[in-house]
């Protein structure tokens, strides 16, 4: 038997407020840069709110690509508490990576920028028993994506 295709359903939209980039340098890890969360909303699968404290700390690689590594939490509508940890690329032309760092408005079809989403929540273990895939965008201030659950 074959191991069943997988399906992508829609499963939660967010929006992820930034503030201003700091930039380390080359480190020993490579160019080091940290975007601190500021805040934002998620709906869908569940609704809340991002909480301020969270980051993106990104590596540029030596082609200008990004390595993504953002890491942060949601309160649910409920109360409860979500952490969300998002891994991924931003690659695109020197001139359209250089727009997004000046925070002008790109067409997000003239840049690839996806990540893998995964959730740890012991109030909504349902989560944490799927990888979701996400199709970003970046706006000068934020970080919008939907994500999407691997079936």
């Amino acid at each position: 038997m074959n191991p069943p295709v997988p399906q992508l359903e829609p499963a939660f939209e967010v929006v992820v407020r930034l503030g201003a980039l700091e930039d380390h340098g080359v480190t020993r890890a490579g160019h080091r840069r940290v975007v601190p969360i500021t805040g934002g909303t998620v709906t869908g699968a569940f609704d809340g709110e991002i909480l301020p404290g969270g980051a993106d700390w990104q590596l540029v690689r030596a082609d200008g690509s990004i390595e993504i590594d953002g890491r942060y939490t949601a309160r649910a509508a409920d109360g409860s508490f979500l952490y969300l940890h998002a891994v991924g690329v931003r690659s695109g032309s020197p001139e359209v990576l250089e727009a997004l760092l000046r925070g002008e408005a790109v067409d997000p079809a003239d840049y690839y920028f996806r990540t893998v989403v995964t959730i740890e929540s012991s109030a909504h273990p349902e989560f944490e028993r799927s990888l979701y895939v996400a199709s970003c965008v970046r706006d000068a201030d934020a970080v919008r994506y939907t994500a999407y659950r691997v079936t």
